[in-house]
């Protein structure tokens, strides 16, 4: 519970955050590379396990080379990713998806990784300590600490050591990173809403190899959608592969039961999937010989911050995986906040400005990527599938589909982009057939141009991802910045701070 203490606390930050995943991480460095002094409490001792293995482009060359961190990225020895290959939509022929605009002119940050997150993850949170955070490991945090009043201002934590000790440590402003399964969320104040349409399981596990696309797309991530749902196929190495199938929740008992039978007959069940892994066995290495299983529900947070406190990352809101959009949300919205404290510590700009910034950018990019994903569903057409059947556009319930647009796309942004002409469910099945004309033209098109950017909606989505390309590579977009909103700020040269726009 958010308390006021009567004990003086031991220690004094400027920043306290709570997780040290790529969101945590990010944050923290961030904020100490401008010379504040930043304690990062993590539960777990590193490196550990996570799924979300699947990058894009603006972390690799966006985020990362603004912490400093590309180059060992590029010499961990990660899986290229090019794009991705997808058999999904009314076209049963698998087509591709590259990240270049010309696939024979591909430009220096057309390409991702597929990562080992136990890897990727400690080359971040190293790379905190190497800057100067104070990472403490194996401590849980159990509260915080605030003034009086349901949105008295934050001031610190409370956590429990290794060893059992109770710590206390006073910041001016406390990060709440700590994934879908935070305890502090609430004390930011707001609800956290579940959608409806991506309410989801996903079981997953890995086989020690299996078949890869032909080169250059050997890296590519594979979806495919079958009756059930679809199967993500993901390339670490090339004696590990990562595979899971996301399907509808009412399998959740069946699956929680026994998942690796139930991960097996999924696999089965997806004709492209079992081809690939025809003869290979299931992964025996630790932590890769476990059959794992998540609830994969979609959720976004009406509020992301009080005086004092902030959430990123899966405590503030995650998104369906099928575009591998969960860690560049969680560096992105790490990166958005460390702007906003890094203003406010400095004195630069006043903090409700600061944070109402990074709040409107932060729903921006998570309702552009809801919006398309939900277009992007209701691209393949199946009317045999419960499951297809209950992810077409006209299914979804309009009174949560609304709500979405309003708290993300208009009111609390300022931002209308979102919201367009006409209802909604009309608006999403236009961008599902912007989007499904784009992949028409796949097969037709020559090497000079990628029919998938002359989709508005595809351009849409990825557009702040390229301009924190541009950042990383350049040290700033290659146009001047416009504010997102009337009276918005844009990031300084660095990449690290909010500024006035240029008149």
């Amino acid at each position: 519970m958010s308390s006021a203490s009567s004990a003086k606390p031991t220690q004094d930050f400027d920043v306290i955050v709570v997780g040290g995943g790529p969101a945590g991480a990010t944050i923290s460095a961030a904020v100490a590379l401008h010379g504040h002094r930043v304690l990062l409490v993590e539960k777990e001792t590193f490196p550990r396990y996570q799924i979300g293995e699947s990058l894009l482009p603006s972390t690799v060359h966006g985020v990362c080379r603004i912490l400093g961190v590309e180059g060992e990225m590029a010499a961990a020895g990660f899986k290229l990713k090019r794009g991705g290959t997808f058999r999904w939509g009314r076209n049963r022929d698998p087509w591709q998806f590259s990240f270049a605009l010309s696939p024979r002119l591909a430009d220096p940050t057309s390409f991702a990784y597929q990562v080992e997150r136990s890897r990727f993850d400690a080359i971040l949170l190293d790379n905190a300590r190497r800057v100067g955070v104070d990472v403490r490991e194996g401590c849980r945090v159990t509260g915080v600490l605030a003034d009086e009043g349901e949105q008295g201002r934050v001031r610190g934590v409370r956590w429990t050591g290794p060893g059992g000790e109770v710590r206390e440590a006073a910041a001016r402003y406390v990060v709440d990173a700590s994934g879908n399964g935070s305890r502090i969320h609430p004390h930011v104040g707001g609800k956290r809403t579940y959608s409806e349409f991506f309410r989801n399981i996903a079981v997953f596990g890995y086989f020690a190899g299996g078949a890869r696309l032909p080169a250059p797309n050997d890296g590519n991530i594979f979806c495919a959608a079958f009756d059930e749902g679809w199967i993500w196929y993901i390339p670490l190495r090339d004696d590990l592969t990562s595979v899971g199938a996301v399907v509808a929740r009412e399998n959740a008992e069946a699956i929680q039961r026994d998942p690796a039978t139930a991960w097996r007959y999924l696999i089965d069940a997806c004709p492209e999937v079992r081809g690939f892994l025809d003869g290979v066995p299931q992964a025996i290495e630790p932590p890769y010989d476990q059959v794992r299983v998540r609830k994969d529900w979609s959720y976004w947070k009406s509020r992301l911050w009080r005086p004092g406190m902030v959430l990123v990352g899966d405590a503030a809101c995650f998104v369906d995986p099928v575009l591998s959009s969960g860690v560049h949300l969680a560096t992105y919205g790490g990166l958005l906040a460390a702007r906003s404290i890094n203003g406010y510590l400095s004195a630069a700009l006043d903090e409700d400005r600061l944070f109402t910034e990074f709040e409107a950018r932060y729903r921006h990019e998570y309702g552009l990527f809801h919006d398309f994903l939900v277009s992007f569903y209701d691209m393949h057409q199946d009317e045999r599938s419960y499951f297809w059947k209950a992810r077409k556009v006209t299914n979804v319930g309009s009174t949560e589909l609304e709500a979405f647009v309003e708290l993300v796309g208009g009111l609390a942004s300022g931002d209308t982009s979102l919201t367009g002409a006409g209802p909604v469910g009309a608006r999403l099945e236009t961008v599902a057939d912007d989007f499904e004309r784009a992949v028409r033209r796949l097969p037709d098109a020559d090497d000079l141009r990628n029919p998938l950017y002359e989709s508005k909606s595809f351009r849409q989505v990825f557009q702040e991802g390229t301009a924190l390309q541009e950042r990383g590579l350049f040290g700033g977009p290659l146009e001047t910045e416009a504010p997102l909103r009337p009276g918005g700020l844009v990031a300084s040269a660095d990449g690290l701070a909010w500024v006035e726009p240029e008149a």
